[in-house]
C-alpha cells in the first residue's frame, strides 16, 4: 500500500464510524444548549478538547451547576483511557517525525484508535498518512455536526432517543477490533466490571473496567497455549 492508498482507505474506513457519532455530536450540541452556554463558546469545547464523552461529561456538568474543577477532573478522568491508548500506539510513533509526535495525538480518539490499531504492521508513513486521514476526517465531521447539534438539537423530538446513539457507537468500535481470544476476554472483562462498578463517583467505574480489562487481557495472553 502507498502513501495515496492508505488515505484513501483511511477514508473509506472512516465514514462508516462517522455515521453513529453524527446523533452522537447533536446530543452535545443539545447538551451546550441545555446547559445555558454561549453558543460559541459551548461550540469551542468541540476543538479544545476533542473527545465527545470528555465533552459531554464536562458541559453536563457545568450545566448542572458543578464546579469548575469538578467538572474538568470528571472529564479527566472519562478521558483517563487515552492514556492507555498512547501506550499501544507508543511503538508506531516512535518511528515517526517528531511533528508527528507532537500533532498527531490531538486527533487520538476511540475511532482512530480503534482503525490505527488495526493497521499495526504497516510501514511508518503509510501508517502516518492513514492515522492522519482517519483522524481528521473525524475531527471536520465533529466540527460540522456539533454545530449543527447547536441549531438543530433543541427541535430535534425527544422521541427519537439521540442518546443511544452513544452506547452504539462504541459497541460498534469494540466488535470491530475483537480478532481474539485476548480481546475477547477484555473486552467482556472490561465491561462486566464497569457495569458492577456504574455508581462509582465521577465516573470511577470506567477507569476501573478498563484496567481491569487490560489486567484481564494481559493475565490471558501470557496463558493461552
Amino acid at each position: 500500500m502507498n502513501t495515496r492508498s492508505a488515505v484513501k482507505q483511511a477514508a473509506i474506513d472512516a465514514i462508516p464510524l462517522c455515521l453513529p457519532a453524527i446523533p452522537f455530536a447533536f446530543v452535545i450540541g443539545l447538551a451546550i444548549h441545555n446547559a445555558n452556554m454561549n453558543p460559541a463558546l459551548g461550540w469551542s469545547s468541540s476543538w479544545i478538547i476533542f473527545g465527545g464523552a470528555a465533552q459531554l461529561t464536562l458541559i453536563t456538568l457545568l450545566g448542572a451547576g458543578s464546579g469548575v474543577l469538578a467538572a474538568i477532573s470528571a472529564a479527566l478522568v472519562v478521558n483517563a483511557r487515552h492514556l492507555m491508548y498512547s501506550a499501544a500506539l507508543a511503538p508506531h510513533f516512535q518511528h515517526q517525525p517528531r511533528w508527528m509526535q507532537w500533532f498527531g495525538p490531538y486527533v487520538l480518539i476511540d475511532q482512530s484508535f480503534a482503525l490505527a490499531m488495526l493497521r499495526d504492521k504497516t510501514p511508518p508513513e503509510q501508517f502516518r498518512a492513514y492515522y492522519l486521514t482517519a483522524g481528521f476526517t473525524f475531527w471536520g465531521m465533529w466540527q460540522i455536526t456539533t454545530a449543527l447539534g447547536l441549531i438543530l438539537g433543541p427541535v430535534v423530538p425527544a422521541s427519537w432517543e439521540l442518546q443511544f446513539a452513544v452506547p452504539i457507537l462504541f459497541l460498534a468500535m469494540v466488535v470491530m477490533g475483537i480478532d481474539g481470544l485476548t480481546k475477547l476476554v477484555a473486552a467482556l472483562v472490561g465491561a462486566g466490571v464497569t457495569l458492577l462498578c456504574i455508581d462509582l463517583p465521577n465516573k470511577m467505574g470506567l477507569l476501573v473496567g478498563a484496567l481491569c480489562g487490560i489486567i484481564a487481557g494481559s493475565v490471558c495472553e501470557r496463558i493461552k497455549p
